[in-house]
């Protein structure tokens, strides 16, 4: 019966013409609700918005640092290969093909054993001594966590008589790059749980001051979305306001981040800023909104 009930409803409200002049006039007076609650906070405004720029801020450093430090490790990963040095008489291409087709190999290069050799006497003057040494793939993969898997696979490969890798390194990045996104992780956590709790209180003392006025809104029927809307826009506004000023701290350690990556002769990201700045403003405004819509939910029952 209730379904029935429903469906007619539904079926009815499709039927109705649509006034736009009064969405628009609903939409203006839901704007200037918002607006008017900002001017009645007054000075918390600056107090509010001030807490949350540098909540923000420091996010935005930690982040930025972050996607540096992620293209340090990413570079370094594909300098390190392992070194697969093969039997004597075997065919190196044979064995390259089959180390082509593992998975998350990226590319496989052979130095011949001549090649090593004239490489070897140049540098240590050696003339009359008959070449030891192998023939040797260098094998790189798509990224440094998988460079042991791809180890272990290529051991039991018929011909390989030895290969090795620079180990160590490989397990300092990975504990780098582990630590670098738990730290993130947690930072993330802290600016959500201090943004939504300092919105929460805010809202929560529009709320009270308002008590009579939703009140008296409610007896006389009005949308529950038309009392929750302004509260939730007055958070974002927070939020994005906050954001906008935690974007220009970025721009101070932009050079010597810069500076840096030249010194390191590693490329900087041409998208790193962007991607700062662009989860600064979705940050911001998303924690501010459900801070308010938490307030609202916990000390205003619509």
């Amino acid at each position: 019966m209730e379904d029935n009930k429903l469906q007619i409803k539904k079926t009815v409200k499709k039927h109705i013409p649509k006034d736009w002049l009064c969405e628009l006039r609903i939409t203006y007076r839901i704007i200037m609700e918002a607006v008017n609650d900002i001017k009645r906070t007054g000075i918390i405004n600056l107090v509010i918005i001030t807490t949350m720029a540098a909540i923000l801020t420091l996010f935005g450093i930690l982040f930025r640092f972050t996607l540096s430090l992620s293209t340090f490790a990413n570079e370094l990963g594909n300098v390190l290969e392992i070194s697969v040095y093969l039997k004597s008489g075997t065919s190196p291409n044979i064995v390259k093909d089959r180390i082509s087709e593992i998975q998350h190999v990226k590319k496989v290069t052979l130095k011949t054993k001549d090649e090593s050799w004239d490489s070897l006497k140049s540098e240590l003057d050696l003339h009359d001594i008959e070449n030891p040494l192998p023939d040797t793939l260098r094998v790189k993969v798509d990224k440094p966590d998988y460079i042991t898997d791809v180890f272990n696979q290529i051991r039991p490969i018929q011909g390989v008589e030895d290969l090795g890798y620079a180990k160590e390194l490989a397990k300092k990045m990975q504990v780098l790059m582990h630590v670098v996104n738990t730290s993130m992780f947690f930072v993330i956590i802290i600016s959500a749980a201090l943004t939504i709790t300092i919105i929460n209180n805010t809202i929560q003392l529009v709320i009270q001051s308002r008590k009579d006025e939703i009140e008296i809104m409610r007896l006389m029927g009005v949308s529950n979305w038309y009392i929750k809307i302004p509260l939730v826009m007055q958070g974002a506004f927070y939020g994005f306001v906050s954001s906008v000023i935690a974007v220009f701290p970025l721009s101070w350690i932009q050079v010597p981040l810069q500076n840096m990556h030249k010194f390191f002769l590693i490329p900087m990201s041409p998208y790193s800023q962007n991607i700062v700045v662009i989860s600064l403003l979705i940050i911001g405004t998303t924690f501010g909104a459900i801070g308010s819509l938490l307030s609202i939910k916990k000390h205003l029952q619509v």
